[in-house]
């Protein structure tokens, strides 16, 4: 073979290669520059001057109006406490207490990003007596659950969405491990 033709290839194939990769990078990422805490993945570059291409590629991606971390905070899990993925087919207790903001909100999304089931979508911390805010619990599983409940809607694989708005310290630190929610699955179908 040639020079010219073997340098061709390994160009050809690099660039295969790493537009692969960054598809599956983005695809497959979570929000912003990674950082997790327990079953939580959050990003430190969200809504920043400083944020990197990868974390823009994934915000456009998934459509987020991402707001900067003094604003809003993002957490998503794709496992629970675990480590296990979420699976539409089973049953699980998240449960958390009071979170370092404002208010919050939770939401169950299909692998694509899409919201799933016909609702309810998303549970906040504004739907809540003070009481309940202290110590709250939301079940997911595929058929209707009494009390707080969001729909997995039997999907193969699921993530949940954690979205903290105006965080105390104007968003400079995370919420530690025990401030998150815990994900427990409970029984598979």
């Amino acid at each position: 073979m040639k020079p010219w033709a073997r340098y061709l290839t390994g160009i050809a194939l690099g660039l295969i290669a790493g537009v692969g990769y960054a598809t599956y990078s983005v695809h497959s990422g979570a929000l912003g520059s990674g950082m997790r805490i327990g079953a939580w993945e959050t990003g430190t570059d969200l809504g920043t001057v400083d944020q990197s291409a990868r974390t823009r590629a994934v915000v456009a991606r998934r459509g987020l109006l991402a707001l900067p971390a003094r604003e809003a905070r993002y957490y998503t899990a794709s496992t629970d406490d675990a480590g296990r993925p979420l699976e539409g087919r089973c049953r699980y207790r998240v449960t958390g207490g009071v979170l370092p903001a404002k208010w919050w909100s939770l939401t169950l999304y299909d692998r694509d990003g899409y919201l799933a089931g016909d609702g309810p979508y998303s549970i906040g911390s504004a739907a809540l007596s003070p009481t309940e805010a202290a110590r709250w619990t939301v079940l997911i599983a595929p058929e209707r659950q009494d009390g707080r409940w969001l729909p997995s809607a039997g999907l193969d694989r699921f993530e949940l969405t954690l979205r903290t708005y105006l965080p105390e310290n104007e968003g400079r630190t995370s919420p530690a491990r025990d401030q998150l929610p815990s994900i427990r699955r409970e029984a598979c179908a």
